[in-house]
């Protein structure tokens, strides 16, 4: 006999195996595209694929050893799920206090790459083909595009005060380099040259395919919008380990429920 336990384990398992398949799917349907496919959705390809086979390998677990009372399996399961409950745990706790400093400037100001960790500066735009990534995601998603559909053309506060951290940084120059705003893509610099010499007032171009995606408050934006989104993500993550705890604590009920069913068989056959 099936018991409730290992029933509503199943279809949980089930459930979790079809959002597996669809990330394996919208995977495979990026690579199928391929020259295609945009920079954006080449980033995401590897990770719906890793993340979409390791949940359809677990969901699959659950379910052969839920429906077919494979105490051995649910073993397995229940411990490969443990270990995945503990990774999420240790990896919100990181995204909560690893990026819990304040936000440095405001964002007419632009953010600074040292106003961020050493170690997220490492992860984000150290590496020159990890930024060269970014920064064309970035351009084929156009960010910077239509800035000031809702904004005064005259008042560059208000074309501005809409802007993320990541279009602050890198769709228009710094503040401090002195250059006026002919429209929302076009920048004149002053005859005498940046009021600062700073390097991101040299590297500010009108180009629509160069802006300031090479500046460090582009980079900085970058990494101001990555702490904003992982500390978003942990409240995904929190519902996350919530399920997958539900689903662990049902799944030992049902491990409980298989022994006690076939303790009296034993008992049964001893006394025979």
């Amino acid at each position: 006999m099936v018991h409730r336990s290992n029933v509503v384990v199943g279809v949980l398992n089930v459930l979790t195996l079809l959002l597996g398949l669809a990330a394996v799917g919208g995977s495979i349907y990026i690579i199928i595209r391929g020259a295609h496919a945009t920079d954006c959705q080449k980033v995401l390809r590897n990770p719906l694929l890793i993340g979409g086979l390791l949940l359809a390998l677990l969901s699959t677990l659950g379910i052969v050893a839920s429906f077919g009372r494979v105490n051995g399996v649910m073993s397995v399961f229940l411990f490969v799920t443990f270990l995945l409950i503990l990774a999420l745990i240790l990896w919100t706790v990181f995204a909560l206090f690893g990026t819990h400093s304040k936000l440095g400037q405001r964002i007419w100001e632009q953010f600074k790459v040292a106003d961020f960790q050493h170690w997220l500066q490492r992860y984000v735009i150290d590496d020159y083909q990890h930024w060269k990534e970014i920064k064309s995601c970035l351009i084929d998603a156009h960010v910077c595009r239509n800035l000031a559909v809702d904004g005064d053309q005259d008042n560059e506060y208000l074309i501005f005060r809409h802007l993320s951290v990541t279009q602050s940084g890198c769709c228009k120059p710094p503040v401090y380099c002195g250059f006026t705003m002919e429209n929302v893509t076009f920048w004149v610099e002053p005859k005498t040259g940046p009021v600062e010499r700073d390097s991101d007032c040299k590297r500010w171009s009108n180009s629509q395919d160069k802006l300031c995606y090479d500046c460090n408050s582009c980079k900085g934006g970058v990494l101001a919008d990555t702490k904003l989104h992982w500390r978003r993500l942990t409240i995904f993550t929190t519902m996350v380990i919530i399920y997958f705890t539900i689903l662990y604590i049902l799944s030992c009920y049902a491990v409980w429920n298989n022994r006690s069913d076939s303790c009296p068989n034993k008992h049964h056959t001893n006394s025979t």
